[in-house]
């Protein structure tokens, strides 16, 4: 029989489908596999969508380096000021734990350089987690300036 009988009487009685036979065909129908030309298509436009998402994750990943490589340079600038700032006061410091007395301009550069130490730990900690995260640049930068 033709399809199109079994699609007009699908909305019948099932019992008038089975004595006539229709059942299967409509059964059959419903299994069947869409054609191989449909699957072929299907599986080369799911590669494409594939490679597709891979070229975006490979220019975000790339993305992602270069900023992390920016964000790198940005804290070595703030470490660097940092350290300008807050001076070299180590060597008051160490005066200072030996027990020597400081007055004047020593008191005073030991109180802005015990004051920027809380920014040079900070700028510290920045810059060892952005070395960190700028590690993935290596392979990247290896495999491009060759």
């Amino acid at each position: 029989m033709p399809r199109t009988n079994a699609r007009k009487t699908e909305a019948t009685d099932p019992e008038l489908l089975k004595e006539l036979g229709l059942e299967e065909i409509e059964e059959t129908e419903a299994e069947s596999e869409p054609p191989e030309e449909d699957a072929e298509a299907q599986e080369v436009e799911e590669t494409q969508e594939v490679e597709e998402t891979q070229e975006v994750e490979a220019v975000q990943d790339i993305d992602e380096i270069l900023n992390s490589l920016k964000t790198l340079l940005s804290t070595v600038e703030k470490l660097q000021k940092v350290r300008q700032d807050v001076g070299d006061i180590k060597s008051l410091l160490v005066r200072m734990l030996d027990g020597e007395l400081m007055a004047g301009e020593e008191l005073e550069q030991l109180k802005t350089g015990v004051a920027g130490l809380l920014r040079l730990v900070r700028a510290h900690s920045d810059h060892q987690a952005a070395l960190a995260k700028a590690q993935a640049a290596r392979d990247l930068l290896d495999e491009v300036l060759k």
